[in-house]
């Protein structure tokens, strides 16, 4: 699958921008992680662009989050590896246990990719690039900030070997990439 593959796929099924440019970001970190790993990058990436592709069909039922993506995916050329990293981002909800480097990797770059962006939001001129590590990881510890950022999937960096400030510095980096189409 190329990523112009992806983007068609991702255009057919998300409805919402919020909702593209979380798979935008996601991407985007999955390509650096994956990099800093010595894994594909492109293969890393689409699975980041991807995870998601289900959500507007399955945002009452979280039971089938991430099964009806990987059914969409059966007649493309994914490997295993990187459905299964599909399926486990919501191992809670399906009964699943996260076993991979590509499985902690996605959970924890989809995730993070809300407390930067809130974090931006309230930021003075709302942008990426004015955001630095310690003012996220400062958002990460109030409780009271993104309440509904799971900040226990953030931290599963450190299963890949990431500590989590350097976690913090290169999602932001990846993030300020493609600030552009994001809007921040």
């Amino acid at each position: 699958m190329t990523r112009n593959d992806a983007l068609q796929l991702l255009d057919d099924h998300i409805q919402t921008e919020t909702l593209k440019k979380h798979s935008l970001a996601t991407e985007a970190i999955m390509r650096s992680l994956a990099l800093r790993m010595n894994q594909d990058a492109e293969l890393w990436g689409i699975t980041g662009l991807l995870h998601d592709l289900d959500f507007e069909y399955t945002r009452d039922n979280p039971e089938e989050h991430g099964r009806k993506t990987v059914e969409i995916l059966a007649g493309f050329e994914l490997p295993q590896d990187a459905l299964d990293a599909i399926l486990r981002h919501n191992a809670e909800s399906l009964g699943l246990e996260r076993k991979t480097a590509f499985d902690y990797a996605l959970t924890c770059a989809e995730t993070i990719t809300g407390l930067i962006v809130a974090a931006a939001l309230v930021h003075p001129d709302r942008q990426l690039r004015s955001l630095n590590p310690k003012s996220v990881r400062k958002r990460m510890k109030s409780k009271d900030f993104a309440r509904n950022v799971h900040r226990d999937h953030i931290t599963l960096c450190e299963q890949i070997d990431i500590p989590l400030m350097d976690f913090i510095e290169l999602s932001l980096t990846a993030m300020n990439t493609i600030s552009d189409s994001m809007g921040l």
